[in-house]
């Protein structure tokens, strides 16, 4: 109801402006960013057998039970490859295969798993997550599910994202596809460069615009 009160709305990313002005609200929208200072890889980059999982079970649109399920499939083929869960306790659910469970950690500890894995599952069903470019930014490639959400969004910036339809066999195949590189290394210093003028500032500064513009009409 409130997208119907004349609000003027401010939207992260264009995709939740098109989902608001669905409802007649006008709005508009600042882009995504990545802290630098945190999310940047090590020198030189030298990757585990590891990838890692975005997991809220507890969060919907994070398409938990789907994840697992392509998980499952990519620890079948590729045994050797450790797999670590972080966004939540998980310890309560039962896991088909062999995992840690990193809970929720610090910005530094993520940073740091993220030089580590090859790849990230990170599913989003609704808005994208700030993950991808965080990730990207640290030399560790997103693998996500294909939606306009989610390409909208980062458009123009993930290059380096694969994308996956929503189901499990497809998202597997992806996170194959990452660890099956012959140039996994050399793939992700390419990947971190392709962000390497990324930052919030421009975000900050569009926000700050739109909030004069609509206060004074001008």
């Amino acid at each position: 109801n409130t997208y119907k009160m004349n609000f003027y709305g401010i939207t992260a990313g264009p995709w939740l402006m098109k989902k608001v002005g669905e409802y007649g609200m006008r709005a508009d929208y600042f882009d995504f960013g990545a802290d630098l200072d945190i999310y940047k890889p090590t020198a030189p980059i030298k990757k585990k057998k590891k990838i890692c999982f975005y997991a809220r079970p507890v969060t919907e649109r994070r398409a938990f039970e789907i994840g697992v399920m392509a998980l499952d499939i990519f620890k079948k083929k590729h045994p050797e490859y450790e797999i670590e869960f972080m966004g939540w306790d998980v310890s309560n659910f039962k896991i088909p295969f062999k995992f840690e469970n990193r809970g929720i950690i610090t910005h530094s500890e993520l940073a740091e798993l993220y030089h580590e894995s090859v790849a990230c599952l990170v599913m989003s069903l609704t808005n994208v997550s700030l993950l991808p470019l965080e990730l990207i930014a640290a030399g560790c490639i997103p693998v996500m599910n294909e939606g306009e959400n989610n390409r909208m969004v980062l458009h123009g910036m993930d290059q380096y994202v694969d994308y996956a339809e929503t189901n499990p066999i497809e998202l597997a195949e992806a996170l194959c596809r990452a660890v099956e590189r012959d140039d996994i290394d050399d793939y992700a210093q390419a990947a971190v460069e392709s962000v390497s003028s990324l930052s919030w500032d421009g975000s900050y500064e569009k926000v700050e615009q739109i909030i004069r513009r609509e206060v004074t009409g001008r």
